[in-house]
């Protein structure tokens, strides 16, 4: 098979900007909440008393690396909390739009967050959802989940080793329905920039971490209870010590 035979490259071409396509109006996508929300959830309020001093961005751009190994050891309610802070804290209100720590093409966020919390001193093992507005994990399931993900990952070790891992999925009508079928080249730029932020704050904070691309999209979509058509998993990444 040549490139131009693949699906990605058919994609990249067929949503390329031109002065002729610019203007060309694309099938009606209706648009999705803001923001997501689970009710009837038990919450843990997250809390930031005071940002801590860190090294220098450059330096901690220096520093920076995929680390994979960990030991099980535990992370507090506050570490969780600059971490979920760095990746969508809202910094700003304008109209509507809740300004975050992270870019996104109009403003619209399509990125949920989502945790597996195996080792923490302070927050019981689980899978949550980060409530933007009210900063706090909406936990969805209790207990140990480092195993199952482990073999999600196509039995990645240290992803059952790591104290939280970040998983991302995408509500891809946000995006769409502004940008059309272009809008899904937003949606993976808009996690990426949450990621990488994720990583700087970890160097920061003297913690590992580890983006993770590599796993079955299904089944962890089945595991969040997710459709896999109006939201999907894109991305992981992992934290420990």
């Amino acid at each position: 098979m040549s490139l131009k035979d693949t699906l990605a490259y058919t994609y990249l071409k067929n949503t390329n900007l031109t002065l002729r396509s610019i203007f060309r109006r694309e099938k009606d996508i209706a648009p999705s909440p803001p923001f997501k929300e689970y009710p009837n959830a038990p919450r843990v309020k997250l809390e930031i008393e005071d940002f801590p001093e860190t090294s220098s961005l450059f330096q901690i751009l220096a520093e920076r690396r995929s680390k994979r190994n960990y030991r099980r050891l535990e992370i507090s309610k506050e570490e969780i909390s600059l971490l979920c802070f760095a990746t969508q804290g809202v910094t700003a209100i304008a109209g509507s739009y809740l300004l975050r720590t992270a870019p996104s093409a109009g403003a619209l966020y399509p990125i949920e967050t989502y945790l597996a919390v195996n080792f923490s001193s302070e927050i019981a093992p689980g899978l949550y959802h980060l409530n933007i507005r009210e900063f706090s994990l909406e936990r969805l399931a209790e207990g140990y989940f480092g195993e199952i993900l482990k073999e999600i990952a196509l039995g990645q070790s240290f992803l059952s080793t790591a104290s939280v891992v970040f998983i991302w999925s995408a509500v891809l009508r946000r995006t769409m329905s502004k940008y059309g079928e272009r809008g899904l080249r937003y949606i993976f730029l808009d996690c990426g920039h949450i990621c990488q932020n994720l990583l700087l704050a970890s160097t920061a904070l003297g913690l590992k971490a580890c983006p993770v691309g590599a796993f079955f999209d299904e089944d962890l979509n089945d595991l969040l209870h997710l459709d896999g058509e109006e939201e999907t998993v894109i991305y992981l990444a992992t934290v420990g010590k």
